[in-house]
């Protein structure tokens, strides 16, 4: 959605009417070339009277490099662009920059740093955020240097560079990354502190000081030493050009971080594949030994990915606007994670009326102008999307005159952009290596904004046309500038030299940043992570149709990785992530430093809530994941409203089907008749999307195809498996229940699978005695590999019946007939090593129905731990602390298990993974 960028403000302007700015003189070009892409065509010169990437009064701007970076494609849209695209002429150096747990900020005199740790809500108690604030600042001794550049970047890591002319100074530093890594010459590191600091260990050339509360370790050479003169700290390099910073997660971590503390990053990589129905990723930092042989490290996982790994975690935690992150000790990890599905459009179903689908396509069809008001690429791609998603549905009841005419709209369209010289083009711009469509809009031109936003909708219809018309999507024909829009905003390669590596989607943060410049003191942010989804989905379904393997499988991370995200960034599904104080359900946006219950142009409920769901399509199923969420934002929704949605009711409809079918179409049945679509909307669309599923049921997305275009429904206890095979031959789809599905060539099929398990539910809980594992899950399996959770401190404070970053297990799709006079049992080995008055809680809750509302919930008395290291069993004979609801049968329920610290300072730890550590309900 748009995003138009202003000057950093220490309280976001939630809602304001915004004008149009001057952006300085236009451009004059001279002897512009057409490169031809097949038979569509692009500019190499920025047509007559329009502007590029300028400072925000205007002035042209080109990439702020050294000389060994010149020439290379620049990450813009990331968490660090500031460093490289100066938007503000009177900051050269880099506006706050959030790499979590760490902040840093550019200045004169090096690199600022910050861990911030207690959230601040802003905006009227809409915003929440942890702001950068410097704790102290890495330098060299007189370092005064006019301008910080960007030196050298990989997929999340990126090294500063500094120079006055006698001193040099190059730090490296990355999302999860707890060291800053320095190399500098000319003077001796020098860290300047915010207060006096106090030195907790005095180790030579390792020194452990505390500033505003928080724990850092300095390393220099060996042989060095530290010297500490009120808030400067210095020590001289003795002829070595190294030294490293690290943030501790406690004083006692000195001896684990001292370890990897010459193990310098040099450069990170993820790579993916999907098959079957999983997505796995590989983060990877690699390393140099500064001194001795050490080549590992240590990295701080964020929730989403933590949440999917099975890889093992040290007892550290950080704290981040994204909830708690992980550390694990090690220089890569691997996620795994179900593909979220995709399809190119809901399939046909009985609760559809052909004759009423008819008539609502027919109203878009016969339009006097389906473009009309699309003169930029964001309205344009928005049209191109409407039109898209009812091509499929016209196929589906016959309607080939209508489905014909939906596509040679598109075509013409596209074909339009696609060629250089008209009222419409793509220009490349050699400097900043990004082709930005004229007429811009939102700061797609001189911010370099939205590009990702703006060219889903291309590439989604696109891949609809290529799904019916092989030859238009062939590269000789237009698909060749489908795929340089696809370079320009989601690269694969890292070594081609005309576009950056994935320029929108940050790969450790898990989801796309919109501003391309990252100009603000709240680091980068993205309002509609929906329509960042939209390119993957569309890469999916584009890479399908065109039998390009490597682009659906990249679309299919991208998507899955990003679902995660949404659902916990910007929906908290597990309540997790958002402080307490915000008092908010949702975000509409995700900042740097936290989040937003906001958008850039409204403060209307229905927008906010509505802009994380738009453009609704077979992409969109990923949203059915978490369902009591999307409860809870419905009902926000109408509590902020004052009522059900008005302005984007269809939108909110279709959001809420995703969760409740029957409410949606009943909404729909009352309201249909006298509401006007929303622009990327349609009657067409909504009533088929809102019957479909109120016949096939909600997704299903706890099972998956072996096919990227497949999915799954839940109807009670009946599942429907739908599938599109984009192949010449006939394609049996195995589903992760052991289900299968036979699909015709180039058809889509719906049906209720044959063979795999005859138990509606794939591997239901069975049993009533669940072990715990690491990753939140509950199960009834056995043989579970042994280990353990941290439990966060109580911070010093008294939780005593008020779970506080509790860790959570739960299992869902329980069935059992409550025992009579049976009751809750269960034994959890808790440890808090040697630390004293600690004591862990319990909480048990039972959602009978799954319907996402907990209908009896049990918080226990809490354990006191002794400060001996090993492991204490905590039961339920400590007693009911209280209790809330009633119990009865579980079908279809929920079972959750919820454990935090209700006294203490400091962590404890939970098996997790053997019979040590389990719960016991009282069904059968």
């Amino acid at each position: 959605m748009p995003s138009p960028r202003n000057r950093p403000a220490a309280v976001l302007v939630l809602a304001a009417a915004l004008a149009a700015t001057g952006l300085g003189p236009a451009a004059t070009p001279a002897a512009a070339a057409t490169i031809p892409v097949g038979a569509g065509s692009y500019s190499d010169t920025r047509p007559a009277g329009t502007v590029g990437p300028t400072t925000d009064t205007g002035t042209p701007v080109t990439p702020k490099v050294t000389s060994a970076a010149q020439g290379k494609p620049v990450p813009t849209n990331d968490w660090w662009s500031s460093l490289a695209f100066q938007r503000y002429g009177d900051n050269p150096h880099s506006t706050p920059m959030y790499g979590h747990p760490l902040t840093y900020q550019a200045v004169s005199g090096g690199l600022q740093i910050g861990y911030p740790t207690t959230p601040t809500i802003v905006g009227e108690g809409r915003q929440y955020e942890y702001a950068h604030k410097a704790d102290l600042t890495l330098g060299l001794t007189g370092l005064n240097s006019p301008d910080t550049k960007a030196d050298a970047w990989s997929d999340w890591t990126v090294t500063p560079y500094w120079s006055d002319g006698t001193r040099t100074l190059r730090t490296t530093i990355g999302h999860g990354m707890p060291f800053v890594y320095a190399k500098g010459s000319g003077g001796n590191a020098q860290i300047t502190t915010a207060s006096a600091p106090t030195v907790f260990a005095d180790q030579g050339n390792v020194l452990g000081i505390t500033v505003a509360g928080h724990h850092y370790a300095l390393f220099a050479p060996t042989g060095s030493d530290w010297n500490v003169s009120g808030s400067a700290v210095t020590a001289g390099l003795g002829g070595k050009d190294y030294f490293s910073v690290a943030v501790l997660p406690s004083t006692d971590a000195l001896a684990t971080y001292r370890k990897y503390a010459f193990s310098f990053v040099t450069g990170s990589t993820v790579d993916w594949n999907s098959s079957g129905g999983t997505v796995r990723a590989t983060y990877a930092l690699t390393t140099e030994a500064k001194e001795g042989a050490e080549r590992g490290t240590l990295q701080a996982l964020y929730r989403h990915q933590w949440l999917n790994t099975t890889d093992a975690l040290t007892p550290y935690t950080y704290v981040s606007p994204r909830g708690t992150m992980k550390v694990r000790e090690s220089a890569s990890f691997t996620t795994s994670q179900k593909a979220s599905p995709v399809l190119p459009g809901l399939p046909r179903t009985s609760g559809v009326d052909t004759a009423r689908l008819r008539g609502y396509l027919n109203d878009v069809a016969n339009a006097s102008d389906p473009f009309s008001g699309a003169v930029d690429t964001y309205w344009t791609g928005k049209a191109l999307g409407k039109l898209a998603q009812l091509v499929p549905l016209a196929g589906q009841i016959g309607e080939t005159e209508i489905r014909d005419k939906l596509l040679g709209l598109i075509k013409g369209r596209l074909q339009a952009w696609f060629t250089a010289g008209g009222a419409n083009e793509f220009s490349y711009d050699q400097a900043w290596k990004t082709l930005t469509g004229y007429p811009a809009s939102y700061g797609s031109d001189s911010e370099l904004n939205d590009h990702h936003f703006h060219y889903s909708y291309y590439v989604y219809a696109a891949a609809i046309v290529a799904q019916y018309d092989p030859a238009w999507a062939a590269d000789s024909a237009w698909g060749g500038m489908v795929k340089t829009l696809i370079r320009d905003t989601a690269n694969p390669s890292r070594t081609d030299s005309a576009y950056p590596f994935l320029r929108g989607f940050d790969v450790y943060a898990g989801h796309s940043w919109a501003s391309g410049h990252q100009g603000f003191a709240a680091g980068n942010n993205q309002e509609s992570s929906s329509e960042s989804a939209n390119l993957s989905a569309a890469l999916v379904l584009w890479g399908s149709a065109t039998g390009d393997s490597a682009l659906r499988d990249l679309g299919s991370y991208l998507l899955s990785t990003e679902a995660e995200a949404i659902a916990q960034y910007w929906f908290d599904a597990d309540e997790q992530v958002f402080p307490s104080s915000f008092g908010h359900d949702t975000a509409g946006m995700v900042w740097g430093s936290g989040a937003a219950y906001a958008t850039w142009w409204t403060a209307n409920p229905e927008e906010i809530h509505g802009i994380n769901v738009l453009p609704v399509t077979g992409g969109s199923l990923h949203l059915g994941g978490e369902k009591a969420a999307i409860r809870r934002n419905v009902a926000e929704m109408e509590r902020e409203n004052g009522g059900p949605a008005v302005e984007w009711r269809d939108i909110l409809w279709e959001f809420q089907s995703f969760a409740d079918p029957a409410a949606a179409k009943a909404k729909w049945d009352a309201g249909h008749a006298s509401y006007t679509p929303e622009a990327g909307e349609s009657k067409a669309h909504t009533y088929h999307w809102i019957q479909t599923l109120h016949t096939l049921g909600a997704p299903d997305p706890t099972v998956t195809g072996d096919l990227p275009s497949s999915a799954v429904f839940a109807n009670g206890t009946t599942r429907t498996y739908v599938a599109h095979n984009y192949g010449s031959s006939t394609r049996t789809v195995t589903f992760s229940d052991g289900k299968t599905l036979s699909v015709p060539a180039r058809s889509t099929a719906t049906g209720n699978g044959t063979g795999g398990d005859p138990d509606p539910d794939p591997d239901p809980p069975t049993g009533n005695t669940f072990q715990l594992r690491s990753g939140g899950t509950l199960t009834t399996a056995t043989g579970g590999t042994a280990g353990s959770d941290t439990i966060a401190s109580a911070g010093g404070t008294n939780r005593d019946g008020t779970p506080y970053q509790p860790l959570v297990y739960e299992a869902r799709g329980v069935n059992g007939t409550l025992t009579a006079g049976a009751s809750t049992a269960f034994r959890f080995h808790v440890d808090a090593g040697t630390t004293v008055g600690l004591g862990q809680q319990v909480r048990i809750s039972y959602d009978l129905t799954g319907n996402g509302s907990f209908d009896r919930t049990e918080t226990y008395n809490y354990f006191a731990t002794d400060p001996v290291a090993g492991w204490e069993q905590y039961a339920q004979t400590r007693g009911l602390k209280s209790a809330t609801g009633s119990l009865g049968n579980l079908v279809n329920g929920t079972v959750r298990v919820e454990v935090w610290s209700a006294i203490g300072n400091g962590p404890a730890k939970l098996q997790t993974g053997t019979d040590n550590s389990v719960l016991v309900i009282p069904f059968s």
